[in-house]
């Protein structure tokens, strides 16, 4: 049984303690926060079902000052853990490091870090070998996540050569106040990090990108135009995707207009946060250009990189050798496909 802390109870922090939660062949310690948060608060009124650390002894001061059961230091769980899921905010995970290294303790960090972080890049279904018994894995971004997930399944069929992308990103999550209150597009600077990033995990395709900020929270849009190697027809493309356990076909036809109906279908199927685990393409958009592949995808940003973290897991632990089987075992307890 692999023993797992999460330091960082906050977007992602609390999502990937239900899904180390729902694995079978995993204990989570704890969860890791700093203050009273309204995600700590919330987890206080659920009745703690977690075990509750602080990150330092100040910090445990003021969390048992506030009323808050504590059960230790970060330093304290960390000799009941195997590994650690790191995701605090950007930078924090850097100086976590010197940490998690003086107890000898593996650490996956979220996307935010830098690559220097950790000793490999990782995605569940694209490089899986490469972390395989590794101290630190990094993860992908949400974006870059889902953006690799439909362009690993296709290259793995079809083979693909370049990939051109365009994200219409969230400017922020649910809830959050500190990018203001805005009615503007904003475009950066190409090619965009998601499509360098794409080619860090799979140097043989070549891809660039376009990102605009737009002011809507609930997901994340990506187009992709794909050149695969070998000719592919819409049926075949359409198959492909398919039958990949962490996408999801929708269409307009059945009510899924955007990214809003998503996210009220997943209120509507009683997850918890509206949250999906799967990237959702729409049929409706999966078209050709010459030989060109091209079809538009929805990324639920606080819950698509949650499955491939628990691969990481596996595979730093050497839990599972073969990417297939280990992403296998963390579907089967995250109930995906529940779709199929």
């Amino acid at each position: 049984m692999a023993k797992v802390l999460v330091t960082g109870y906050g977007v992602i922090g609390q999502r990937l303690a239900e899904g180390v939660s729902r694995q079978g062949d995993m204990e989570l310690v704890g969860v890791v926060d700093a203050a009273p948060t309204l995600s700590v608060r919330a987890l206080k009124e659920r009745g703690m079902p977690y075990k509750l650390f602080a990150s330092d002894a100040e910090a445990k001061k003021a969390l048992a000052g506030a009323g808050y059961d504590v059960s230790g230091t970060m330093e304290d769980a960390l000799g009941e853990a195997d590994i650690v899921l790191d995701a605090t905010g950007a930078g924090i995970g850097a100086k976590n490091k010197e940490i998690y290294q003086k107890h000898g303790k593996k650490a996956i960090f979220q996307g935010g870090e830098k690559n220097d972080v950790a000793d490999v890049f990782f995605h569940g279904y694209a490089n899986y070998e490469k972390g395989v018994g590794k101290d630190y894995l990094k993860l992908t971004s949400c974006n870059t996540t889902g953006l690799i997930r439909a362009v690993d399944c296709l290259d793995r069929i079809f083979g693909v050569t370049k990939v051109a992308v365009t994200i219409v990103r969230r400017v922020a999550d649910p809830g959050d106040y500190h990018r203001g209150l805005t009615n503007a597009l904003q475009v950066d600077k190409a090619p965009n990090h998601q499509a360098v990033d794409l080619m860090t995990i799979m140097p043989h395709i070549d891809a660039t990108g376009i990102l605009v900020h737009t002011p809507v929270t609930h997901g994340h849009f990506i187009t992709v135009i794909a050149t695969p190697k070998k000719s592919a027809s819409i049926e075949a493309v359409t198959e492909a995707l398919g039958a990949h356990d962490r996408i999801r076909l929708v269409s307009i036809a059945e009510g899924f207009l955007g990214n809003a109906s998503l996210f009220r279908y997943a209120r509507d199927l009683g997850h918890d946060r509206g949250d999906l685990y799967e990237i959702a393409i729409w049929r409706d958009t999966i078209v050709k250009s010459g030989e060109d592949i091209m079809f538009g995808l929805h990324i639920p940003q606080e819950s698509v990189t949650i499955p491939e973290t628990l691969d990481g897991v596996r595979a730093a632990l050497s839990m599972q050798a073969d990417g297939a089987a280990a992403v296998a075992e963390t579907n089967k307890y995250l109930g995906l496909p529940s779709w199929k």
